[in-house]
């Protein structure tokens, strides 16, 4: 089985023992641009990754990931729909990530992506440094994504070689602690949405979806369509299929075996590279919302819009540059979420992390 989400001290444990692919907490909803910060402690010891990312549902990623021999290191990454391009990694240095609390912090606006430790800039990327010619587009993560908690076994033998390696070697279960499990602890998390009232980063509606296949920001719809798949069986395409008859607690039993989790095959990519989507995305719970319509997202941020007004942001799909920046703090919205560890208490992995 996977692991579990444990209450300890305030604060919620992550943990991970053998036979297990970890634990992963995902929040329900979405951001599309914003603020997010987390407060935590990593876990430790070869093959051991503790990550704080934020994903969307064509793949754009904004990474930390924390190596468990490495614990002075901060790895920062993102990734456009899920191309493995390595070459957006960089290191931020800092004290013991295993016995010092540190607040990692992601600001993703429509122009750039700033990573900070404890109120302090590691590190930025600009969207204008992310232009590619060849296939005339922006490979800047800008779709609504969800916040993700995880601790998974980059070192677990079923890997690729070059994700144990990435990890630097095997975990080695007999160093998992008395309790008989490796953990990473989580203070708090706190979020803000960015504050487009149309448009780009908008959050007016109650779910994303998009309306064409390239899943550009400029394709996401913020509207009001129903998201939630009605059972494992079903998809974005046929949502109610397998879901037994309203009112009813029997009917037909489906014809075909799924997974507990949608997409749970495994621990690891299939390919000889490092890539912690494949492998954090194992989870020990199901989320009744993580379907979507036409590829789109469970639910939007749906709450009121207290920020600055305008559409903002920049058009995916053209060489020029969109003008001015935005100043992130001007288009952020006044609301905020801080979810501490008492909070996090009577969650189970995957269950709604928040609802903005």
């Amino acid at each position: 089985m996977d692991g579990n989400a444990v209450a300890y001290d305030g604060n919620v444990l992550l943990t991970m023992a053998e036979g297990t692919v970890g634990t992963l907490l995902a929040s329900s909803t979405y951001m599309w641009y914003g603020n997010v910060k987390a407060k935590f402690k990593t876990s430790r010891g070869a093959g051991v990754v503790t990550a704080f990312i934020l994903l969307s549902d064509v793949k754009d990623e904004i990474d930390y990931e924390f190596v468990g021999t490495e614990l002075e290191t901060a790895q920062t990454n993102f990734y456009w729909q899920g191309v493995p391009n390595y070459s957006n990694s960089a290191n931020i240095s800092l004290s013991d990530t295993f016995n010092n609390y540190h607040t990692y912090e992601i600001d993703w606006t429509p122009d750039e992506i700033t990573w900070s430790v404890d109120g302090q800039v590691g590190r930025t990327k600009k969207r204008s440094e992310t232009w590619n010619a060849t296939s005339n587009r922006w490979d800047f993560p800008q779709t609504p994504a969800r916040v993700q908690l995880s601790l998974w076994p980059g070192g677990l033998a079923t890997n690729a070689k070059g994700t144990i390696d990435w990890a630097v070697g095997l975990v080695n279960w007999d160093d998992a602690g008395t309790n008989g499990y490796y953990y990473a602890s989580f203070e708090s998390v706190e979020i803000s949405c960015y504050s487009g009232k149309s448009g780009v980063g908008s959050n007016s509606g109650t779910s994303y979806t998009y309306n064409d296949r390239s899943g550009l920001n400029t394709t996401v719809v913020d509207g009001d369509d129903k998201t939630v798949l009605s059972s494992f069986l079903a998809t974005g395409t046929n949502m109610t299929f397998g879901a037994q008859p309203s009112g009813s607690s029997t009917g037909p039993k489906p014809s075909s075996t799924v997974e507990t989790v949608p997409g749970l095959s495994g621990a690891g990519p299939g390919t000889d590279s490092h890539g912690d989507s494949g492998s954090s995305a194992q989870t020990s719970g199901s989320d009744s919302s993580s379907g979507s319509s036409g590829g789109g997202s469970d639910s939007g941020s749906g709450g009121s819009d207290t920020g600055s007004s305008g559409s903002g942001g920049f058009s995916q799909g053209s060489g020029q540059d969109s003008g001015g920046k935005t100043n992130s703090a001007d288009r952020l919205a006044g609301q905020e979420k801080v979810l501490k560890g008492s909070m996090f208490a009577g969650i189970v992995a995957v269950v709604a992390m928040m609802a903005l």
